[in-house]
């Protein structure tokens, strides 16, 4: 049987407190950078004036205490909770569903149409593939395994 990432196992922690506190769970990422160790937890929530610096810091004094109790780490890391800002990355199935209808960028591993990036409009998800509607109207679709990383983009 296959043993759960660290990340998994946190999402599973996270999303229970999220829950109670009225956000959910965006991301969670155990990630290493420069010589320390992240556990990065991204909440988000559908209130119309996103994530604020209170509610990051809400979740953070939450959860902190609980993966003391839990332990569910052996090595040191610095815990960090965060918004998905506005151009948020989709890196799961429900990312690319949720933001159906907004603009995106797609970077892809090789070269589509002689370019690995390309902007449009998500349309969702239809299996493994990710519909797109380009800037002349022309409806795509992508193997998800194609995309490198794809992200919200929002004009300023």
């Amino acid at each position: 049987m296959k043993q759960k990432s660290v990340a998994d196992t946190v999402r599973e922690i996270a999303e229970k407190l999220a829950d109670e506190l009225g956000y959910s769970i965006w991301d969670v990422e155990y990630v290493k950078e420069g010589a320390d160790m992240v556990l990065r937890i991204t909440i988000d929530t559908d209130r119309e004036e996103g994530i604020t610096i209170d509610d990051c810091e809400k979740m953070h004094r939450a959860i902190d205490p609980l993966l003391d109790e839990i332990d569910p780490i052996e090595d040191q890391y610095m815990l960090a909770v965060s918004s998905p800002g506005v151009e948020r990355p989709l890196t799961r199935p429900e990312h690319y569903e949720k933001m159906a209808g907004e603009d995106v960028e797609l970077k892809f591993y090789t070269a589509v149409d002689g370019s690995k990036t390309l902007r449009a409009t998500l349309e969702g998800l239809e299996g493994d593939n990710v519909k797109v509607t380009l800037p002349d109207g022309e409806e795509r679709s992508f193997p998800l395994k194609s995309i490198a990383k794809c992200h919200t983009v929002f004009d300023w």
